[in-house]
């Protein structure tokens, strides 16, 4: 069962939406649902993903790396001494 809700969204969305609307030849109300769905999933996902985590580390079982560590390691992206990501532990 579905329910009618309504949004508010600026010009250039409601703009863009109608562009894709066209090209996808379908309606402002499916990709609207759909956009919604998408997001609603992927959030819905990280909080288990968070919770889960959180869940490690309140019984001892998380592994971390150091702040220090990881930021050596991003320091390397994009150079031709790239290290891999610290191990954590």
């Amino acid at each position: 069962m579905s329910q009618t809700v309504s949004i508010r969204l600026n010009e250039d969305v409601l703009s863009d939406l109608d562009v894709l609307s066209k090209i996808t030849d379908r309606s402002r109300a499916w990709l609207m649902g759909h956009a919604v769905e998408q997001y609603v999933k992927h959030e819905a996902w990280q909080v288990k993903a968070i919770e889960k985590t959180l869940s490690k580390v309140q019984q001892g079982e998380g592994k971390f790396a150091s702040h220090e560590a990881v930021s050596e390691w991003l320091q390397t992206w994009g150079t031709s001494n790239e290290e891999k990501a610290p191990i954590c532990k």
